[in-house]
């Protein structure tokens, strides 16, 4: 039967899926929209199941807020073309939207909220019929506090962020701290809320690096005092460089070898720990300066930090929470 060009439109407007797809739906389905409507979602099945171990990279971050509640989401794809295609954003930000108004707090009830005459789920698999590629919803975080500001950087929808205060302030203000998370990429919010499990790691690697500057160092002093070149004592290439070059014999890299291995051992038996301990609860304090995102520098002033801003603002304003999400490798 002849398909015509209103029943394309109104079935694409149903579906969203392009007009040669709809197309040959009604085509195959003869004309009957309830079995063309099938039909698409049946490819949409098809195309999700066929692309499952795809890998979904690319796609559109988006940040919304409603009062004290807000929503970061991802709706994933393929292609950084399909990313950015009109109906793919919209359908996330539909979904966002969908999210927010029922205060959601998970991915999976999120999937399970209808969606016009489907839910977030099957609306997501008939999209990936229609665009081929394969997606899935991911990175959806929630915020809830006094006052909170949101910030979608560069509006790129590739990265988004989201601020809780504990008071109402100029929009301006919260904007600038979004925009700090998004810069700085804090991981804690302040030393205490820092997971205890990071706190050893850091402490571990801050111990160990110290150790081996100092077992570095003590070498250096040795090697300088016995005469030989710090850049040909380096490491063995350097030593086979030099032997090459007549700088030095066999027998002095050897001396070297044994020299460096001998100092290294003493240093290690005899490290003092007291210094050792002092240095690493620096790097430490470190740490917290540059990950913690009330200690960090604030980058609208590098001259106070995120919590001294936020006090000339009000002497108690602060950050309660925040959020980010971004698609980019970091």
């Amino acid at each position: 039967m002849a398909v015509s060009m209103a029943d394309i439109t109104k079935l694409r407007k149903m579906t969203g899926a392009g007009m040669m797809d709809c197309k040959n739906a009604l085509n195959d389905a003869n004309g009957d929209f309830d079995q063309a409507v099938k039909i698409i979602r049946e490819k949409g099945q098809a195309v999700a199941a066929k692309r499952s171990d795809r890998d979904a990279s690319e796609g559109c971050v988006l940040v919304k807020v409603d009062g004290g509640f807000g929503a970061i989401i991802a709706l994933k794809c393929e292609t950084d073309f399909v990313a950015k295609n009109e109906d793919f954003v919209k359908l996330t930000q539909d979904i966002l939207d969908a999210a927010v108004a029922n205060k959601c707090k998970t991915v999976e009830e999120v999937s399970a909220l209808s969606l016009g005459d489907t839910t977030v789920a099957q609306a997501i698999v008939d999209r990936s019929g229609i665009t081929g590629e394969k997606m899935e919803l991911d990175g959806y975080n929630t915020l809830e506090g006094v006052s909170i500001a949101s910030y979608n950087h560069q509006s790129k929808n590739f990265l988004c962020t989201m601020v809780a205060l504990n008071e109402v302030v100029d929009a301006h203000v919260g904007r600038d701290v979004a925009m700090q998370v998004a810069a700085m990429n804090p991981v804690a919010l302040n030393e205490a809320s820092v997971p205890q499990a990071v706190v050893d790691q850091e402490i571990q690697v801050a111990i160990d690096k110290t150790k081996v500057e100092q077992i570095q160092k003590a070498v250096e002093v040795a090697l300088k005092k016995a005469g030989f070149n710090l850049y040909i004592a380096e490491n063995e290439e350097h030593l086979n460089e030099g032997i090459m070059k007549g700088s030095i014999t066999e027998a002095q890299a050897e001396e070297i070898r044994q020299l460096k291995a001998k100092v290294a051992e003493e240093k290690a038996a005899n490290m003092p720990e007291a210094m050792i301990e002092k240095i690493a609860q620096g790097r430490l304090n470190k740490f917290y300066k540059e990950s913690c995102l009330l200690n960090q520098e604030f980058i609208q002033d590098g001259s106070k930090s995120v919590a001294e801003y936020l006090k000339t603002i009000n002497k108690d304003l602060t950050v309660t929470g925040f959020k980010r999400f971004t698609l980019r490798a970091e």
